[in-house]
């Protein structure tokens, strides 16, 4: 019979601790663990992250960019296309393009997820960009007109650069 109560007691606790009140939020129950207090969340770091754009990716014997495209219907934000400043989603957008703008594919991520693209003001494919000729060397592109990195799956690739 005093083997059944043995059993029978840690039971009785177990059922005893249940009948407890639940604590309020915030009230402690004799832990010497400090409350967790979650902080603002910081901005990634890819929010500020920068990859130029590269050129001569094919080498000196090619143009500095080896395609030239065009926005495609679809893209997110009534058709205009957002160009970024590193081939990440989450990285600062410095451009939109419009709707039919037409610039250089000069780059692409390791992924192929986005292209690195150069193109004029307005969205153009300029000839005063100067990535149509042969550059000596890769290099990232510091030339008169704008560069940034657009999700691939909404540029239309229309040819090599006129």
């Amino acid at each position: 019979m005093a083997a059944d109560m043995r059993a029978i007691l840690p039971l009785a606790l177990l059922l005893a601790s249940a009948c407890q009140e639940a604590p309020e939020p915030g009230e402690s129950r004799g832990s010497t663990t400090p409350r967790y207090e979650r902080g603002q969340v910081e901005a990634s770091p890819l929010e500020s992250a920068i990859r130029p754009v590269r050129i001569g990716e094919l080498g000196p014997n090619f143009a500095a960019c080896s395609a030239s495209g065009t926005t495609r219907r679809g893209a997110p934000g009534a058709g205009a296309l957002a160009v970024r400043a590193a081939p990440y989603e989450a990285a600062g957008e410095t451009d939109r393009l419009p709707a039919g703008a037409s610039f250089f594919v000069c780059s692409r991520s390791l992924d192929q997820k986005w292209f690195g693209i150069v193109y004029d003001d307005g969205g153009t494919a300029s000839e005063r960009c100067a990535v149509s000729r042969p550059v000596p060397a890769r290099r990232d592109y510091r030339g008169l007109c704008r560069s940034g990195w657009v999700a691939s799956a909404f540029v239309k690739l229309s040819g090599r650069p006129a």
